[in-house]
């Protein structure tokens, strides 16, 4: 770390084996051809119509082959990095077996149709994941992440269950695609038990608002197990909703719930990041308000874009945690201000280009096109590349001339290849029961709209800063339990 005090170590690290385990090589190939299987299984689910079903057991539909690409892509960048990650490591060989499991358990999570199937293995899922962020077994705090994870986990397991079997009670089916199709039949009393026991569980293994301290305190993972975590598992509680999205579009009024917890989730994200003073739980403030995005956008009726969101968060939160060494810095607080509030050359170059990449978003998508949710989504657009154009403009050192001029030429074909991205995405998942179900607009999503809009133009000017209230409340909210802070570097160089 720049800037620190502490002499440099000189010398080779311990030995802690005598060969190099065969594991990480292995299990790193095999997760590869995963990966090129489950390739060559997409590229046939778009020829071919129908999903390749084991019946009573598990159905291979688009959502499958999608996300079989996905997980499988982003554990083989995983086992790839660390295996130099992990060298020389006492806990290598488990870190690899875990990983791996994961990824086979992720697997069949998505692939699953029988009900006792589809539960165990969302809990397999959460309890490999615990054990991960306790993977180093001689840190008390990595001990008490890990057992802070596994009760979220297993609270959200629980209430899988409790959903999955008042829909079993109701329709009397026992496979994912039994009891959406009978949803509709499902009495309101058990749809009411089942749909809010499913948005809790999404909810808790999506890290949102008030679930998310267990994300936060799970800084004692590994990097690599964190832009796992961060990268593919938070996306299961959008996952989960996608596919019982029969089940929640039922009533317009739980859309809208699902909307307002998605709304909170993403506003008190941005704000918690602006809290935080390194990088690793910047990056988690950051991932709970992505997930707050992807629960929107679900709400909202747009499950395909939802899935398109998880994924393009994936690969910029899967380079980010691994990246995140080369951004630790330490610095020391400053006396001067630090002023927020950009030039009126930034805003003349930064808001044409986000209302110009909102208009490319509805021509190119048709979301925005029409008085229906879908203008949210074009609004959410607008905002996040307001954002980001002001961020490249401000802090990239270029001259100003050519970074005004560049701004349009990137962010707009960026905005275009999103647009691709949601197309392509929303052509593997036809079939599914619900891909697309715009909701009407009501004064709700007027409001979250406002707010978002409040919320934005409150961060880019600076002045949630100047409430001292304000910061010690989004502190409180943003600190994880003191027992899962590693404070000292006496607390982990050992390890």
């Amino acid at each position: 770390m720049t800037g620190s005090d502490q002499p440099p170590t000189v010398g080779s690290l311990p030995e802690t084996t005598t060969s190099t385990p065969l594991a990480p090589a292995v299990l790193t190939r095999i997760v590869w051809l995963l990966w090129a299987a489950s390739l060559g299984a997409l590229v046939a689910r778009l020829r071919l119509d129908g999903a390749w079903t084991l019946p009573g057991v598990a159905a291979v539909d688009g959502l499958t082959v999608v996300m079989w690409v996905v997980v499988t892509f982003f554990s083989g960048i995983v086992h790839s990095y660390s295996r130099r990650y992990m060298a020389g490591s006492r806990h290598s060989a488990r870190f690899f077996r875990r990983v791996f499991a994961f990824t086979l358990v992720v697997m069949v999570l998505v692939a699953a149709d029988h009900l006792v199937l589809f539960v165990g293995a969302w809990l397999a899922m959460g309890l490999l994941m615990a054990d991960l962020i306790g993977l180093v077994r001689g840190w008390p705090q990595a001990r008490a992440a890990g057992a802070l994870a596994r009760r979220y986990f297993l609270a959200s397991s629980g209430l899988l269950a409790v959903a999955l079997a008042a829909l079993w009670w109701a329709t009397g089916a026992t496979t994912v695609s039994g009891v959406v199709a009978g949803a509709d039949a499902v009495p309101r009393s058990l749809w009411l038990v089942a749909a809010g026991a499913l948005l809790l569980a999404a909810m808790i293994q999506s890290a949102l608002v008030p679930f998310h301290t267990w994300l936060l305190s799970s800084m004692t993972a590994p990097t690599p197990a964190s832009a796992l975590m961060h990268a593919g598992f938070v996306n299961a509680g959008g996952v989960l909703l996608v596919r019982f999205a029969p089940v929640v579009v039922r009533d317009p009024d739980f859309m809208l719930l699902v909307t307002v917890v998605g709304a909170v989730s993403a506003l008190l994200g941005k704000l918690l990041k602006s809290v935080q003073a390194d990088v690793k739980s910047q990056l988690g403030c950051s991932t709970v308000g992505q997930m707050g995005f992807m629960i929107v956008q679900a709400g909202l009726g747009f499950f395909g874009a939802a899935i398109t969101h998880l994924i393009l968060h994936g690969f910029y939160k899967a380079y980010q945690f691994l990246a995140s060494g080369a951004r630790v810095e330490q610095t020391a607080p400053s006396h001067a201000a630090e002023s927020t509030e950009g030039t009126r050359a930034d805003l003349l170059v930064a808001l044409p280009t986000a209302v110009a990449g909102g208009v490319v978003f509805a021509l190119l998508t048709g979301k925005g096109t029409a008085l229906d949710s879908g203008l949210l989504l074009a609004l959410f657009v607008v905002l996040t590349t307001f954002r980001a154009t002001r961020e490249v403009v401000q802090h990239t050192a270029l001259p100003a001339t050519v970074r005004f001029g560049a701004v349009p030429l990137l962010f707009l074909p960026a905005i275009a290849g999103y647009a691709a991205a949601y197309h392509l995405v929303t052509a593997a998942l036809v079939g599914l029961p619900t891909v697309t179900a715009p909701a009407t607009l009501t004064p709700i999503h007027g409001a979250v709209a406002v707010g978002f809009v409040l919320a934005y133009v409150a961060i880019e000017t600076g002045v949630y800063r100047s409430s001292t209230r304000l910061y010690v409340a989004l502190l409180n909210t943003v600190t994880p339990p003191t027992d899962t802070l590693l404070t000292k570097t006496e607390e982990y160089n050992e390890y």
